[in-house]
Parts: structure tokens; C-alpha cells; sequence
């Protein structure tokens, strides 16, 4: 079995074209993309809402940090622009065993790190290695997140909750073969080998700049090496140039890139935490576009004459409970405030067009999907019902929300926190107020178990159930404090293994029956991100699970 066609098996194919399909724009090309402009080198300026964290795919999990990854380093394998079917990247085809464990990867040839270093299958293997063999604060789900939430565990694992690694070894037979072996069939694996967390890296430079110098704890963990920070080398088509934290990371086009290069010269990432700020530094001509335009400016920057993009709607918010904390340890309570919050009223107050409310943790385009779980509409008299019944007198809720942040599935955290307190009040709960500025603080404290009820979501990595519930409910997962259902870790365990398409489908289907039984948390929208250029700005496809290249963009 080759590359493709295997991809085309194990990832969801239909998925790729419904997105790409469903692209709309305003002002732009049929094809999503922004118009105008004939390339020729330049310089693009893009506005994020917040700073990365540290620039080493292996150790974040934000979209601040990926949207730079994503230019300076690649994977073996990428998702499709625009879409998420599985394409050759620094593995120009890959082959697997019959019993799905062993994974053997041909590597392109010529290609080359930013430090000079030549890609070869002893590099690979030196990532992976690296990443397996994590210990100490590395192992934290703060920092090694998606290892843990892919591979479940590492060579050494210091947490005894930890399960066996998926991974289980690399080698390299020769200079252009990597071999990769697996302990367990996962039908998830390569789609997930797509995201950001598995690129790869010059060994010279995170050697020699320390990429694993990482002291203090799993809840506030420091970074002292100096690779993320300021010797980050991957192959992309963008090099680092410099980081001025809080402000802006600088890229230039690596003239040696062994795909089709850059088009423009240098790339600015500028960091501007207020939406309205944003919108006025693109109309004051200071930036060329920027990523999470509010709902309430998309109708004022099109009269202006700015293009308006929308990004599919991969995503799922949610609020989420500590199972260990009361009164979220009790069923009942989590049914009231499932059923005490009005999620429509904010989804038609918070969210720009084209969002849908959500009824289980995964999109409705993913296979796996189903259409009859149990739903908890807007209904504060069975709410309060629920809260007679439970027996909890305590009905104070410890509820956090983040700062200085804009997320594609979240536009304005405080205002859908104020109406869904209302909700809550209304009904007999004391709502306790937290915040805390989303990098690092939020982040850190939500994936550590710190935060017993919580604002949070998720944009889809790869096109595969997996990386939704998969992600949340397939091992105990601090964020949801001590979930611990053994049926449903059987279901999803038992899916991600399974090879049959249909049958992965209807297995992910029971689970998530049972999930939404549960209610470890409430999904409650999925939504269509709004992103923004002036005009002269071209090349531009959003991308479903936000992984956008901008080697594509061309300004005039």
C-alpha cells in the first residue's frame, strides 16, 4: 500500500472536499482565495492575537505558535491545501506493514535544514527519538501535549497513569528510508503525523541551542534553551530572522527551499491582542491582513473595500468540568447547566455568520458523527429540577475565562462568560468569577486540572475523529480532572484501531452516545472564523484546520 492511496483509506477523504467546497469569500477569487496582486518578493505583515508561546512544534499546543511552525518547519507528511487529505511533504511516499506496525517512509531527496544540514533519515529518526524519550517537565500535558494525546506515552513514563507509547522505534536503513514501528495498529497515525507537533527539526540546532532545557513545574513549565526562542530550524520556505516577544516574529524566504519558494521576501507576524485594534491598524494600512476579525466589523471592513475570508468550520467550544471537583463531580448538575444556558442567544449575539450550534465535541463533517445523541436544549425550569434532584446544596461554581485572546471558535470569551452567567444565576447558581491572560497562564492551568469549570475549545489538527474525542476522552485527561469511564476509553480505543471505514464510523458513533450521556463538559458551537486583507493581497486559502501556509501569498 502506497502513500496516497492509503491516505486516501485511513483520513477522511469526503471530509476534504466538503471544506474546500465550502470555502466563501468576499471580494476573492471563486476558489477562497484573496485576489489582486502579481507576487514579485515584498513584505507581508499578519496580525495574531497573541504571542507564541516558544517556537518547537513538540511543546505547544496554541494556534498562535503553530501559525509560525507551520512556515519554518514540515512533517513527512501535510495535510492538502485547503482541505485534509493526506499529501507527501519531506516523505515523498511511505508504505505500510499488513499488520499496521511498521511504517516504512522514502524521504525526498536534496532537501536541506536552514542551518545547512542535510535532511536524511538519521534526522528523522533523531526527532522522534527526542520526543519519546522525553522526561521530567517535558512529559507535562503543558508542554508535550499532542505526544501524550497521540502516542499516549514515552519511553520512561513518570506518570503511572501514562499508558504504553504508540510509537515504539525508529530506524534508519538507509540515508533516504526511515523506518518508524508501532505497538498497536492506529488508523489515526499518519493523518496525525500532519500536524505541527511532529515536524521536524535540525538535530545540529536543538542539540546546540538546547531545545530540552525545560526546568520548573508541569503547571508553569520555563523554557532556557534558546532554539525556540531564537535558533528555531526547520526545511519550510520561511527561516527565522528574529522574535522580539510581545511584539513580532520576522521570517525571510529561505532561498534553498527544495518546493516551490516563497513569494514574498520577508513575512512579519505582529501581535495585536484587541480585535478592534486589529481592524483599525488594517484600515490605518500598518498590516495587510489579520486572522479573527470580529463579528460585528466583517459588514464594516467589506464596505471599506477589505477582503473577507471565512475558514470551514473545524472547530468545536465547549465548556468543560474537573469530574473531581464538586458540585461538577454530580451528573445532575452538569445536566442544569447544560440545560440552564441559552446557547442559541449566543451564538446569535457572539458569533459571526455561518456558526451552528454544536450537539457532541466533533463537526458534523467527520465521519463518525451522529445524529442521535442526547441534546440539552435551553430549559431553566428542568434545570432547576435537575438541581432539586441532585441533593447538592453548595451550588457555588468556580468559573474561568480567558484574557487577552481571540480564538476561532471564541471570538469574545468575557461576553459569552457574561450571558452564560446569567443563565446560570437565573436558575439558582452562584457563579464565582477567574480569569487569567490566555499565554501561559489559561493554557497551562486548564491543561493541568487547575480550572474546575472552564471556557475552552479546539481547532481540528488532522481529519479524523480521533483527533476530537479521541483527543478529550481516550486516556484520563487532566483537563476534565479524574474522567474516568472505562466504556468509553474501550470504544475509542477499539475505533482508532479498527481499518474499516464504515465500521470506524459507526464505533465512533456509540462513543459519542456515551460521551454526551456523560457530559464531561458542553460543546455548544462550531464556527467560521472571518479572516481579513486589504486589497493588492493575494494567494491566500484558508485552510479547515488553520495550518495555512503563506508561501502561497503574494502582495503587490
Amino acid at each position: 500500500m502506497r502513500g496516497m492511496s492509503l491516505n486516501r483509506r485511513l483520513a477522511a477523504g469526503a471530509v476534504a472536499g466538503t471544506l474546500a467546497l465550502g470555502l466563501t469569500a468576499c471580494g476573492g477569487d471563486d476558489d477562497g482565495s484573496a485576489e489582486g496582486g502579481d507576487g514579485g518578493g515584498g513584505t507581508l505583515v499578519f496580525a495574531g492575537s497573541a504571542d507564541p508561546v516558544i517556537m518547537d512544534g513538540a511543546l505547544v499546543s496554541d494556534g498562535e505558535s503553530t501559525r509560525v511552525i507551520n512556515q519554518v518547519f514540515e512533517g513527512l507528511v501535510r495535510s492538502e491545501e485547503g482541505g485534509t487529505e493526506i499529501e507527501p511533504a519531506l516523505a515523498e511516499s511511505w508504505e505500510a506493514s499488513d499488520d499496521g506496525l511498521t511504517w516504512t517512509f522514502t524521504l525526498r531527496e536534496g532537501v536541506t535544514f536552514h542551518d545547512g544540514e542535510a535532511l536524511d533519515a538519521e534526522a528523522v529518526c533523531f526527532n522522534f527519538e527526542r520526543w519519546y524519550n522525553f522526561t521530567g517537565v517535558l512529559q507535562s500535558p503543558a508542554v508535550s501535549y499532542y505526544w501524550g494525546t497521540v502516542m499516549g506515552g514515552f519511553a520512561a513514563n513518570e506518570d503511572p497513569a501514562m499508558g504504553e507509547s504508540l510509537y515504539s522505534g525508529c530506524e534508519a536503513t538507509d540515508e533516504r528510508t526511515a523506518v518508524i514501528t508501532l505497538s498497536r495498529p492506529s488508523s489515526a497515525f499518519l493523518s496525525a503525523l500532519a500536524m505541527p507537533a511532529f515536524t521536524i527539526a535540525s538535530p545540529a540546532a536543538l542539540q546546540e541551542f538546547e531545545a530540552d532545557a525545560v526546568s520548573g513545574t508541569g503547571e508553569a513549565p520555563s523554557f532556557d534553551g534558546t532554539f525556540g526562542y531564537e535558533h528555531p530550524v526547520g526545511t519550510g520556505p520561511f527561516q527565522f530572522e528574529s522574535w522580539e516577544r510581545g511584539s513580532e516574529v520576522r521570517l525571510s524566504a529561505y532561498e534553498d527551499y527544495w518546493d516551490e519558494p516563497a513569494q514574498v521576501d520577508e513575512l512579519i507576524f505582529t501581535v495585536i491582542p484587541d480585535g478592534p485594534a486589529r481592524r483599525q491598524a488594517l484600515e490605518n494600512g500598518e498590516i495587510d491582513g489579520y486572522d479573527l476579525v470580529d463579528p460585528a466589523d466583517v459588514e464594516l471592513l467589506e464596505t471599506g473595500g477589505f477582503q473577507i475570508l471565512r475558514r470551514p468550520a473545524f472547530n468545536v467550544a465547549y465548556i468543560g468540568f474537573q469530574q473531581n471537583v464538586p458540585p461538577f463531580d454530580n451528573l445532575q448538575i452538569r445536566q442544569a447547566i447544560a440545560h440552564a444556558i441559552d446557547f442559541d442567544n449566543i451564538i446569535r449575539t457572539n458569533y459571526p455568520e455561518g456558526a451552528v450550534k454544536a450537539t457532541q465535541f466533533m463537526p458534523p463533517e467527520l465521519f463518525g458523527w451522529a445524529d442521535d445523541v442526547t441534546t440539552y436544549d435551553y430549559d431553566p425550569d428542568l434545570a432547576r429540577d435537575l438541581i432539586a434532584q441532585s441533593g447538592v446544596t453548595d451550588l457555588t461554581l468556580p468559573f474561568w475565562y480567558p484574557t487577552d485572546v481571540t480564538r476561532p471558535y471564541m471570538p469574545n470569551a468575557q461576553a459569552n462568560w457574561e450571558l452564560m452567567t446569567t443563565d446560570l444565576e437565573a436558575v439558582g447558581f452562584t457563579v464565582e468569577p477567574h480569569t487569567a491572560p490566555w499565554n501561559p497562564d489559561y493554557l497551562d492551568a486548564t491543561q493541568t486540572g487547575g480550572t474546575p469549570m472552564f471556557l475552552l475549545g479546539w481547532n481540528g489538527d488532522f481529519g479524523d475523529p480521533d483527533n476530537f474525542i479521541g483527543t478529550f476522552f481516550q486516556d484520563v485527561n487532566p483537563q476534565f480532572g479524574s474522567f474516568d469511564n472505562p466504556e468509553i476509553f474501550a470504544k475509542l480505543d477499539e475505533a482508532e484501531q479498527e481499518t474499516d471505514q464504515e465500521a470506524r464510523a459507526a464505533l465512533y458513533q456509540e462513543a459519542n452516545r456515551l460521551i454526551m450521556d456523560f457530559v464531561p463538559g458542553i460543546p455548544y458551537v462550531h464556527s467560521e472564523p472571518a479572516i481579513a486583507f486589504r486589497e493588492g493581497v493575494s494567494g491566500f486559502v484558508p485552510d479547515p484546520l488553520s495550518n495555512e501556509s503563506f508561501s502561497t501569498v503574494t502582495v503587490d
